[in-house]
This record gives C-alpha cells, structure tokens and sequence, in this order.
C-alpha cells in the first residue's frame, strides 16, 4: 500500500521542495495542501503529516486563521500515532499545539549554516537514531521553542541552548531548521531580508544573533550554503527516507487492521 502523507504548506516562499522529492522517491504519494486558500482536510486517510515553515508566527491565529485547524491536525496525529514532522514553523506549532511555548529568540535571529548538536537522546529516537552524526543544517528563523511540552524529548539544540530538534509525542517530530529547502529557496528567504539601508535590523544590537547582517553578510552566507548543498543533500535525504518508513509502517498497519 503507498504511504500517503498530508503536507501543510504555509505560503508560496515555503514550499516541500527537496523533502517531497525525496518523499516521493521512497514511495510516498504528497497531498500539499496551501492552506492560506484551502481548507485543511481529515486526517483520517493519510499515513504521515508534513508541516512546513512560514514567516508568520507559531499564534498568528489573526492573521493565518488556518493556524488553529494545523495545531488541530498535530494533536490528532500525536493521538492517532500518525507520523508527524514539523519544519521550523512546523516544529512551533507542534510545541504550541502540544502544550509546549514558543517565543522570539532572546539572542536575535539566526540566518544560515549551523551544527546540529544532537543530544545523547538520539540513541533512543525511533526516527533520528540512524542518521545522527557530524551534520550541518540551514537555519532561517527569529522564534524558538522556549519550553518543551510535557513528555517530550531533546534531541539537538544550538550553542545558545535553542530547541533544534524534539519529539513532541511518540510519533510527532520538529526540526527548527530546514532540511527541505533548496537554493533558490533560501535565496527567496534572503532576498526578504535584505536591509534597505546599512545596519537595519529588527531586534536592536545584538550581537549575539544575526540581526545586524549586512547585504554582503548576507550573501556570504547564500554562498556558504550553495557550496554546502551536496553534504546538506545526503545528510537530510536520509531524515525523509526515516520519515518514509514509519509512513510505510502506518500505512501497512491500516491496510492489515483497518482505520
């Protein structure tokens, strides 16, 4: 039986790029819904959920009103045990649906290649336990995950103690960074962010974060990130291949029990 997978993605900047290629490569049929002009559909026929990032906030509920139906679908698949991974603001909302906090990072934004340090937990983690190594991921984000909810587990975080990757939920995973994107999708990122005028930022000075990147700080990290694309390729190909088969796994188990 194909495994399908429901992917909610946010806004057109923002799509499953990579990720879904590579999905679909392991068998997977994608369902992508753009839910800022279509309606979340049930979770019921699917065997994995997919929740892209956005420039919104994690409770822009005002201005995203599908945020509260996306956190909806999040605790019924941690319910349901429905395989579930959360990208950047998929991985808050899944905090937030979870009973978990999310807030802006105190250090200022980060924009760029950043280690993954994965924690002892790993070892245990159905899903990353495989993979986990010396890895290099794209960060593009201003929030954090500021408390994990109940139950859940640590799996890698960044030098300044920021969530970078959770189990939420037996079967609900988030990622604060971006394995699925692309280069023209970073440049995009980019391009946004872009000051208008020398020393722009949004936060003030800190010096911690990347919030008083100039153009050409900028464009230095687009570079590093191009050269890095081959190593980012086969690092997170095989995160999709892990989240493939716990997909396969669902929907063996529907197709033998039914549901």
């Amino acid at each position: 039986m194909q495994p399908s997978v429901l992917v909610i993605q946010h806004e057109p900047g923002c799509p499953p790029v990579r990720f879904g290629e590579w999905l679909g490569a392991e068998g997977c049929r994608l369902d992508v819904v753009r839910a800022w002009e279509e309606p979340l559909p049930p979770l019921r026929e699917y065997d994995g959920l997919l929740v892209l990032g956005g420039s919104m906030d994690a409770d822009d509920d005002a201005r995203c009103p599908w945020l509260p139906g996306v956190r909806a679908l999040i605790r019924g698949a941690a319910d349901a045990g429905v395989p579930t991974l959360g990208i950047c603001l998929g991985h808050q909302l899944a905090a937030l649906a979870l009973g978990g906090e999310v807030a802006r990072n105190p250090y200022g934004r980060t924009r760029g290649l950043r280690q993954v340090d994965w924690d002892p937990e790993v070892i245990f983690d159905p899903l990353v336990s495989t993979i986990a190594g010396e890895d290099r991921a794209v960060h593009w984000n201003q929030d954090v995950v500021t408390r994990l909810p109940e139950g859940a587990a640590l799996l890698a975080s960044t030098l300044d103690g920021a969530v970078q990757a959770a189990r939420f939920a037996p079967t609900v995973w988030g990622v604060q960074f971006h394995p699925e994107a692309d280069l023209a999708v970073v440049a995009g990122w980019a391009e946004h962010d872009r000051p208008a005028a020398p020393g722009e930022n949004e936060l003030g000075d800190n010096n911690l974060g990347d919030d008083n990147l100039g153009a050409d700080d900028i464009d230095a990290r687009l570079r590093d990130i191009e050269d890095a694309m081959p190593e980012l390729a086969e690092t997170w190909v095989r995160l999709a291949a892990a989240f493939a088969r716990h997909a396969r796994g669902r929907a063996a188990a529907r197709e033998l029990f039914g549901g």
